[in-house]
């Protein structure tokens, strides 16, 4: 750790994101990007020397923790760790500055000559896509759109024809694997920033709301299915900030699991929360239904189902 990284602490950061997020939910894609830029989020973890902190993960977690509780709708994690990718480039300067945005589609390839799950494409300037030798970004004026709604028809991904892409620069293999694993763990802070939000108004609205005279959260009912939500949420920061942490041996560790158990986490605390407020799947004046739409996406975007496979045979070939 730098001597600048010890002399801040991750809770300022989140202060600050609580008030730059708060300002742009209103706003359209290119005003927030301004917006957060002029606060210096997007280039929290991205080099010093392209006007980005140039701090470690763990300040952005929590950057990204207060983008989840408020349901910002905005490309954050991906600008974020594309600016770090890109290091000492041009490329990097203009997504730290807000003057482009860019967005990653996680599943497909260059040679496949599609990908899909590609949040907000239809407002960014570049587009991240796998190829034979790491990543490529793509001019989004070179390529065909198409929306996909299916799990979110008011924010929609969008799947991408990539036959006429045009390539802006590329990554390389390491430098691909790590963007990967440096956008597992923002995610995981946007999805516990999600959760978080989903019980602390649950919370609020259990011990306010009467029935028959007493409090829902007088129930034993309720209660416990609190204590069990909070208990989650715990379980899903803990296992974060231990994944940012070396083990024993001062070798990294494994975000995988953290990020798969607070996907699995979230959507319990997001549906009790749902479930709570008497909703059956939608609660319009309160739209908890926008975070669990988000947790899916996360999870149908990373094929966290083909993840947790690798996991379990990766520890029953452990023990």
């Amino acid at each position: 750790m730098s001597r600048q990284e010890e002399s801040l602490r991750p809770e300022e950061f989140a202060e600050a994101a609580v008030a730059a997020v708060s300002d742009v939910l209103d706003r359209g894609v290119r005003d927030t990007a301004t917006v957060l830029a002029a606060a210096g989020l997007l280039g929290v973890c991205a080099q010093e020397s392209r006007g980005g902190l140039g701090l470690g993960l763990a300040f952005g977690v929590p950057v990204c923790e207060a983008a989840g509780s408020l349901q910002l709708h905005f490309p954050l994690v991906q600008q974020m760790v594309l600016a770090k990718a890109f290091a000492d480039s041009d490329i990097a300067q203009a997504l730290i500055a807000g003057e482009k945005i860019a967005t990653i589609a996680w599943q497909g390839s260059v040679a496949e000559k599609s990908a899909s799950h590609a949040s907000y494409a239809d407002a960014c300037d570049w587009i991240l896509v796998a190829d034979e030798t790491g990543a490529s970004l793509l001019e989004t004026a070179s390529l065909r759109l198409q929306a996909n709604g299916t799990m979110d028809p008011e924010y929609p991904q969008f799947d991408v024809d990539l036959a006429s892409a045009v390539v802006k620069a590329r990554l390389s293999a390491d430098a691909f694997a790590t963007l990967k694993d440096d956008a597992l763990v923002l995610s995981a802070g946007f999805i516990n920033g999600l959760s978080a939000e989903a019980l602390t108004r649950t919370a609020q609205y259990t011990s306010t709301r009467v029935q028959f005279a007493r409090p829902l959260s007088a129930k034993q009912v309720v209660r416990h299915t609190l204590a069990r939500m909070q208990l989650l949420h715990e379980t899903s920061t803990a296992a974060l900030r231990r994944a940012l942490l070396t083990n024993e041996f001062g070798a990294s560790r494994d975000v995988a699991p953290a990020f798969s158990g607070a996907l699995g986490n979230a959507v319990f605390i997001i549906e009790k929360a749902i479930h709570l407020h008497g909703g059956m799947g939608f609660t319009w004046e309160l739209p908890l239904h926008y975070s669990l739409r988000e947790v899916h996406k996360i999870e149908a975007a990373f094929n966290n189902g083909r993840r947790l496979e690798g996991l379990g045979a990766q520890f029953i070939a452990t023990v």
